[in-house]
């Protein structure tokens, strides 16, 4: 049976590597100055997988970090997924074109489900939906605005698309450290046919334990950020956590 995938996460603003709190760029944590180097870093500890988020480009709605997001799929030996700001097919066809193995795409999806589609149909087992959700909905813009979308209603209206996964963040939890909201997640997975990626809050080795207890309710894996540059969380010791299951 597959195991959980642990996504160590790279966040971008202005070229520097940052995480947020709760989404608010006002609240940004530098991390580095050199996104390539920290890639090559998460590699040198097992990682085969990285997310990567242009925060940028969630605000602009269109690529703003790309020459850094170059600089790290040339680096990376293994599978990047990018998001942040995807809004066409365009800029889909761009972070591709770059050599990344999957494209997220967050407000697109609930402004333009048929972008999600026609994507999904051009590069097959390339497309994650984002549901950013604050308490059951989903918030877009970068999370600045909440809709009237419930994440269950947002991840049934792709069953038939084609998509990779659903990248679920609980967004009052992210950059946080609370503990992941592994119940919330368990549910998505639960309620739909599409795999789910954990986001948001990861606290600890105990979130990741947990989590791949579920792999076979479809959770497919889980995206850290704060907790592995904070030390709260050993990246290689997670990957083997992770594997054992």
């Amino acid at each position: 049976m597959a195991s959980l995938i642990v996504f160590p996460a790279i966040d971008l603003k202005g070229g520097q590597v940052v995480r947020l709190a709760e989404g608010d760029m006002d609240r940004a944590t530098v991390y580095g100055d050199d996104p390539a180097a920290q890639a090559t870093l998460f590699a040198e500890a097992g990682s085969q997988y990285l997310h990567v988020v242009d925060l940028d480009g969630a605000f602009a709605g269109r690529a703003v970090n790309g020459d850094a997001v170059a600089s790290i799929v040339s680096t990376f030996p293994g599978h990047v997924q990018v998001g942040g700001g995807i809004r066409t097919m365009a800029a889909v066809e761009g972070w591709f074109g770059l050599g990344v193995a999957r494209v997220i795409i967050g407000t697109a999806a609930l402004t333009d489900p048929q972008l999600v589609r026609d994507a999904a149909a051009a590069f097959p087992g390339g497309i994650v939906v984002g549901v950013d959700a604050r308490d059951g909905f989903v918030a877009t813009q970068g999370w600045a605005d909440v809709s009237e979308v419930s994440t269950f209603d947002m991840a049934r209206r792709f069953e038939d698309a084609g998509v990779a996964a659903l990248l679920f963040t609980d967004v009052g939890r992210d950059g946080l450290l609370k503990g992941c909201n592994v119940q919330a997640t368990v549910d998505l997975a639960r309620a739909t046919d599409i795999p789910v990626i954990a986001s948001g809050g990861v606290a600890g080795i105990g979130d990741i334990r947990m989590l791949a207890h579920f792999v076979k309710d479809g959770v497919e894996g889980v995206i850290t950020g704060r907790a592995l540059y904070d030390g709260r969380l050993d990246l290689a010791t997670a990957l083997a956590v992770a594997a054992a299951g």
